[in-house]
């Protein structure tokens, strides 16, 4: 969930400045500040079960961050925090920041109520701006579902969803499987209502 701090414009400098010297985390999007509020258990379990496999099977050659590692996305200009991102080595860092990603390879989002539509298509419009990317996971935190686009050629991605727990999702950007039933190991639906 998000909430809009202030309704005036922000450099991407000046918001930088505040979220280094701020107890909170917060997106820029194009001028605006936007205060970024906590997940929910099953939220955290999700993303937690993700980058755990992913960073036990790609630490080799990748690097997998999970919610607190600022991306810029310099041509729609926006600092966001995704849920889990998994970035080819060596990191490419914002030009004159040590703690900015600029460049992802995947990038998965669990989805809530509030973000939602927001994951689906702003952001994803906005992530595919970035030419290192090539993998979109969402994931929904309320019942089994999971979508996939894969990147196959410029402008073209190929979508796959899933809803059973015994379905195995294999990336095509990375030599990684993991199965519905392990991205949902330990959630409770039941606690959501």
């Amino acid at each position: 969930m998000t909430v809009v701090q202030e309704q005036r414009y922000f450099s991407p400098e000046e918001y930088l400045e505040i979220e280094v010297n701020s107890q909170e985390r917060h997106e820029y999007i194009d001028g605006t500040i936007i205060t970024m509020t906590g997940g929910t258990p099953n939220h955290n379990q999700i993303a937690l079960n993700l980058s755990g496999a992913m960073n036990s099977t790609l630490k080799r050659h990748h690097r997998v961050f999970m919610t607190d590692q600022r991306l810029w996305i310099p041509k729609k200009e926006i600092h966001t925090y995704p849920d889990v991102m998994v970035v080819r080595k060596p990191l490419e860092l914002q030009e004159g920041r040590r703690d900015t990603v600029i460049n992802p390879l995947i990038i998965a989002e669990v989805l809530s109520k509030s973000t939602k539509s927001n994951d689906k298509d702003e952001k994803f419009t906005a992530y595919r701006t970035i030419e290192s990317f090539q993998e979109y996971l969402l994931i929904d935190q309320y019942t089994i579902h999971v979508e996939q686009y894969s990147k196959t050629d410029n402008n073209k991605w190929i979508f796959s969803e899933y809803d059973d727990e015994n379905a195995t999702i294999s990336l095509t950007s990375v030599k990684f499987e993991i199965t519905v039933a392990d991205i949902y190991d330990n959630v409770e639906f039941e606690l959501q209502e």
